[in-house]
Parts: C-alpha cells; structure tokens; sequence
C-alpha cells in the first residue's frame, strides 16, 4: 500500500547525502513507491482546528548536486497524510517545542515519528542523564564556582550549551585555562539555561559512533 508521507526538515537541498539519515530514510520510501513531500518548522500553521503546511513533493536520487528535484508547493492538512517525518535539526528552543505541539494536534491520526510529546520531554544531553553509568563524569549547572570545582576534581573539561546540536559552542577547556569564566560569563550573557560539563575523554579524536 502507498502512504503519503511528509518529512518535516531543514532545507532538503543542503543535505550531505553521504551521512545524512533522512536522505536514506527519504530514498527507502520512495524505493517502496510511497509519495514524499517536505516542508520546514517554519511552514508549519494552525487554521480552525487543522494543523496545516506548505510542502512540496519530491523525489530524490543518489546524485551529487542533483539529489532532490520538487514539485510545485501546495498547503497540505497533515492531518490527510499517513506520515509525519519530525526530522528537523536542534537547537531544542522554542521553535522547536512549538512544532511539537503542533503536530500533537495530528498524532496519532496520522503517524509522527518520533512521537511529538515523547521528543518534547526527551531533549537528548538530559534524556542521557538516565544512563550516567555510560557517561563521562558529567556537571549540569549555572553556577560558575561549581564549574571550577568539578573541573579541579576531573581535570581538562568540554563546556557546552544544553540545546545546541552538531557540535556548535562545544569548548575544550584545560585545567589550567583561565578562560572558563569568561566562557561561562558569555554563554550566560544569551542563554538562560544551564550548561553541561564533562570531564574530557582524549579518545574522542579517534572519532565517534552514534547509538
């Protein structure tokens, strides 16, 4: 059976499709004759009860530079489609919470994966905090005195913002560093979260695996 499926994401056009897994996700279901359509968040619009987005179907190809070619955009009612796609990149702000609210108007109607409400209440570097058996030694705090004994106890320390994603404001800091106030000082200046510190693990420049 064919399914109409939406993928709700960055723009398709940018995508890195050697390491992206959506593009994968995207080439399956097209292989299975399903019909895709994008749209990004910010399409995204609630209208007398319907949750509804301005997508365009698509097919893709495994071609560089010629991956994604689309078809004439048109305003969809998700609640009509099979699928729903919550693809999108972080950072796990509000843009992000609003979407998810708004596609708990469609689910589970229509299919969201991942569940809507499941993705809202699991941002990842605090959802991992129920494993901390598989974590490096780990601080989450605003306190800077804080942040300056933990690293005295641990050694050389990552800071890093709690909602960023692909490794963006990710700090190395070394024991002896006298920029960890400044850092902290500059993160505090546009985030109002805590931040998450970790003993640093020199293993991580061998690379690493997602799970």
């Amino acid at each position: 059976m064919s399914l109409a499926v939406a993928i709700q994401m960055d723009p398709l056009e940018t995508v890195d499709i050697d390491g992206d897994s959506t593009f994968v996700l995207a080439l399956e279901a097209q292989r299975r004759g399903h019909g895709l359509y994008h749209y990004e968040p910010k399409h995204l619009s609630y209208r007398q009860g319907r949750v509804l987005a301005r997508a365009r179907p698509f097919e893709v190809r495994r071609e560089k530079g010629n991956h994604v070619t689309f078809g004439a955009p048109e305003v969809i009612d998700l609640a009509t489609l099979d699928v729903v796609l919550m693809r999108q990149d972080p950072p796990f702000n509000l843009a992000y919470i609003s979407a998810t609210h708004l596609l708990d108007r469609v689910h589970p109607g229509t299919l969201v994966v991942n569940d809507p409400h499941s993705v809202r209440n699991a941002p990842e570097k605090l959802f991992v905090t129920h494993f901390a058996e598989l974590m490096p030694p780990t601080l989450i705090s605003y306190d800077i005195d804080e942040m300056r004994a933990f690293r005295a106890e641990q050694g050389d320390v990552i800071v890093k913002p709690l909602y960023g994603n692909g490794g963006a404001g990710i700090f190395l800091i070394k024991q002896d560093d006298n920029n960890l106030s400044s850092l902290v000082e500059t993160f505090q200046s546009f985030l109002k979260e805590p931040l998450m510190v970790q003993r640093y693990l020199p293993e991580i420049r061998q690379g690493d695996k997602r799970i």
